[in-house]
């Protein structure tokens, strides 16, 4: 027999058992790419979760009405449509983040992430459910976006969103803002999430 999932383990998976960035290394791509100030982290875990709710309650609501044949280029469409949303609302009321995040925000589209999301749960489950999995995904996804970028802004620039943080004498890290640094600090963090996974599971 099939073990229950409750609501509270649908909606907290994504922060930590699955998360999609740590555990389950999805969006690789632009949380490589972006984290390179707390803005741009912040923004494109936003814009990623935005698109992830939005599309998993709509595909949710019409996961009966979708022909199996044709649900990649439906769930396609869907997703395609809010990300398209998210693009020119940026680019309409912050130019200069969505200047920043070049084209890794209409890549929203074939973040695997995104799709996997809708194909896996809510294709399969009903709204409510399918909203709190796109919620805990989005928040797990954003948390280490924040934090990668946090770890990268301070010790590549000395600052935390603009602000200075570090003392004057400090020289940046040149390396943490390049893509040796992302690769560095990503594979830091995926580590020490395995080590914690490890112990507890002792």
């Amino acid at each position: 027999m099939a073990k229950q999932v409750s609501l509270i383990e649908d909606f907290t998976k994504g922060i930590w058992k699955e998360n999609p960035i740590l555990i389950a290394l999805l969006g690789l791509c632009p949380t490589l790419a972006v984290t390179i100030s707390v803005e741009n982290g912040l923004a494109m875990g936003l814009a990623a979760s935005f698109v992830l709710i939005c599309s998993s309650t709509l595909i949710s609501l019409l996961r009966n009405m979708i022909p199996k044949q044709v649900r990649i280029a439906s769930f396609i469409v869907i997703i395609a449509t809010f990300v398209t949303i998210a693009d020119r609302y940026l680019a309409a009321f912050y130019p200069e983040i969505s200047k920043n995040l070049g084209p890794f925000i209409p890549l929203i589209i074939v973040n695997c992430m995104i799709l996997g999301r809708q194909e896996a749960f809510a294709s399969k489950n009903g709204v409510g459910r399918s909203i709190l999995d796109a919620l805990g995904m989005g928040l797990g996804f954003t948390l280490v976006l924040l934090i990668l970028s946090a770890i990268r802004e301070l010790l590549g620039s000395g600052t935390i969103l603009g602000y200075q943080i570090m003392w004057d004498s400090f020289s940046p890290w040149m390396v943490m803002i390049l893509p040796p640094g992302a690769f560095l600090t990503l594979g830091l963090m995926i580590g020490a999430s395995n080590w914690i996974n490890d112990r507890r599971a002792r």
